[in-house]
């Protein structure tokens, strides 16, 4: 049976990967730790799930949801963008509902790209970008993220003829894998580049609430936009090449009811809802209304949510540091721990997370897994109860040990 040329580089992926070697160590009888997938352990608030209850004995919700029927939803994102941002946003023409973020990042390059045209992407990087790019037809150009460099891209390195072929540049801030925080300036610097460029700025924001330190407490409103990790629009306020993608999954710990949504250009959005409307419809209406009441609703839970990381952080940095592997910078964002490898392996995270899998039970994420500039590193989801992920270093402290 032939298959399309374009599935070759979607052969391999991080997840699907690691998910392959943590089912071959449980069915080897180990106990599995799994921190490999950032998927939050911490539960949606209940105003969120009674929402999305009560729609359940509603029969109008149990059908098809066109565009116009996401019209409360739009309105409650836009709304949530102004009052955290200061950025307003028209419901109608820029703001698009989206089964994640990660449908959204995937869909969009169809949008864009046309066969041989280059994408400039984060290396390492969130394996959907690319994904998305080999299924448009893209070239994929990687920007190094290198430690030296607060893992921000050095947009002078990128070569002129590459520059030529460019339709689009995605970056992630608060960033995954390496927990880095782009400044207000560097956002400033990316849309000038773009602009002269004349190049699409994507811009992918699931991490905006997972920030840990320097939180003083503001006093107003501006205080506050001063204090979280910026939207690109602070620096492209006309929404003149941007878009922006936002998930529920990692603020309000939705990840499986699979719901967000995408903010920008009004040319973007309406290229991307074309894609889209090809491909589906809209989640559960149910979903949506919980989504609304996440946006709408108490924001406790968020502070609580960040909190709780924060504490696991610490835990799981100094016990690693009490093991001997140090990591200098604690994470100042996200749920996960970037971690340079030791010596002997530090030229083959691949090996070293399934030997550690195979070995311990624990699971973690390999660099090299998120592009070639992460090879050397691993991250660690912090998607466990402090004891436990105490007790995962200390399997990993004993793997160490025995395979030095």
């Amino acid at each position: 049976m032939q298959f399309s040329h374009r599935l070759h580089p979607l052969r391999s992926n991080v997840f699907a990967d690691m998910d392959r070697a943590k089912r071959l160590a449980r069915t080897a009888g180990k106990n599995v730790i799994d921190l490999s997938l950032g998927s939050s352990d911490l539960p949606a608030a209940s105003h969120i799930t009674d929402a999305i209850a009560r729609s359940l004995s509603d029969s109008k919700t149990h059908g098809y949801l066109l565009f116009n029927g996401t019209r409360a939803f739009r309105e409650a994102a836009a709304l949530w963008y102004e009052q955290k941002f200061g950025i307003a946003a028209d419901p109608e023409t820029e703001v698009l509902p989206l089964i994640g973020s990660q449908e959204g990042t995937a869909h969009l390059p169809l949008a864009i790209l046309n066969p041989g045209d280059f994408a400039l992407l984060l290396d390492p990087g969130y394996p959907s970008h690319a994904g998305g790019v080999y299924l448009a037809g893209g070239q994929i150009y990687p920007m190094p993220l290198l430690a030296e460099n607060q893992f921000l891209p050095v947009f002078e390195d990128i070569p002129t003829p590459v520059l030529a072929q460019s339709k689009m540049m995605v970056l992630s801030y608060p960033h995954n894998p390496t927990t880095a925080i782009a400044p207000l300036a560097f956002f400033e610097k990316a849309v000038a580049f773009c602009r002269e460029h004349e190049l699409v700025l994507v811009h992918d924001f699931p991490y905006v609430d997972l920030v840990f330190d320097g939180a003083r407490h503001p006093v107003n409103a501006e205080e506050q936009r001063k204090l979280m990790a910026p939207s690109v629009f602070m620096a492209d306020r006309d929404k003149s090449v941007s878009i922006e993608f936002f998930t529920l999954s990692k603020s309000y710990s939705m990840g499986g009811f699979r719901i967000g949504y995408a903010i920008g250009n009004s040319q973007l959005i309406e290229a991307l809802r074309q894609v889209k409307a090809a491909v589906d419809f809209n989640q559960y209406q149910g979903i949506l209304n919980g989504a609304i009441a996440a946006l709408t609703g108490p924001q406790d839970t968020v502070k609580i949510s960040v909190e709780t990381f924060r504490k696991r952080r610490d835990a799981f940095v100094n016990a690693l540091s009490n093991a001997g592997w140090q990591v200098p910078i604690p994470p100042p964002s996200t749920m996960y721990v970037w971690a340079k490898l030791p010596a002997p392996w530090d030229a083959d995270s691949v090996k070293f997370c399934t030997q550690l899998v195979q070995t311990t039970g624990v699971a973690a994420s390999p660099g090299a897994g998120f592009g070639k500039s992460g090879e050397g590193y691993v991250r660690f989801a912090l998607v466990e109860s402090p004891s436990v992920l105490e007790e995962a270093v200390s399997k990993i402290a004993d793997f160490l040990q025995k395979s030095s």
